[in-house]
């Protein structure tokens, strides 16, 4: 099986997963976490443009799993976190890693947001170096393994 064909099958296998533990996942701490998770997939690289700040402000929005949150708030704490991101990527990413940090302590959370980056990073069908390695660096963030998500 391709690398591309393996990678839109396990996002949408994650995916599935998350809907079927939508109800479970409420708690501000998953919001929190997973908006700083988005757009630190989002800036992966160090920037950010335009269309791909737009691209995941739209799958967020139409994420069934984070419909248990306000759109406009999760918008908010995105755009936050991206903005964090853009000014200075290194310092902002130490404030995002605290944000996603705030799972930890569920783990059914914590692997949640693990998936969300990997359903965000693989949306368009490249799951690339700079998102798979900021993904990793989130797994010890939130006391993950990164080889459970194959990171």
């Amino acid at each position: 099986m391709a690398l591309w064909d393996r990678l839109k099958e396990s996002a949408s296998t994650m995916q599935t997963q998350l809907i079927a533990r939508k109800n479970d996942l409420k708690s501000g701490a998953f919001r929190d976490s997973s908006m700083a998770m988005c757009a630190l997939v989002a800036a992966a690289d160090g920037t950010v443009d335009p269309a791909e700040r737009q691209r995941v402000a739209q799958l967020i929005g139409t994420n069934e799993v984070l419909h248990n949150f306000p759109a406009d708030d999760l918008r908010r704490r995105f755009e936050a976190n991206l903005d964090k991101l853009t000014a200075d990527f290194d310092f902002g990413k130490v404030s995002v890693m605290q944000e996603i940090a705030k799972a930890r302590k569920k783990p059914a959370e914590a692997r949640a947001v693990i998936q969300i980056g990997i359903v965000i990073g693989g949306a368009d069908g490249d799951f690339d170096k700079d998102e798979q390695a900021v993904v990793r660096e989130a797994c010890y963030a939130l006391d993950l393994p990164p080889h459970e998500f194959d990171l």
